[in-house]
């Protein structure tokens, strides 16, 4: 298993919005690629001092088949349309883990 992360602060000013988003419209779009078979949203909750709120979003993959096909089919539409929503209210970073 293929286990894709990525971690988001995102603003407090522009949480819930970004929240709501992701739930009702960006995870259910990347579900619906049929590519990863299961997801996860957790906040963090040792968070240090910072203007905004720490947010896992985990996508596992069956193959490193299938998350290539997610990376090359897909992943620079999906990045682009939540850097356009919420640029400048967030930043994030990802990792690629595999189960062992």
């Amino acid at each position: 298993m293929i286990l894709y992360n990525t971690t988001y602060n995102i603003s407090r000013m522009a949480e819930k919005d970004w929240l709501d988003w992701m739930k009702t419209v960006q995870v259910p779009a990347m579900m619906a690629t049929g590519l990863p078979t299961e997801h996860k949203m957790l906040r963090l909750l040792t968070e240090i001092e910072n203007e905004g709120v720490t947010y896992s979003v985990q996508y596992c993959f069956r193959t490193m088949e299938d998350y290539l096909a997610y990376q090359t089919e897909h992943q620079a539409d999906f990045q682009q349309r939540h850097h356009e929503r919420y640029k400048e209210r967030y930043v994030s970073f990802r990792t690629l883990l595999e189960e062992v």
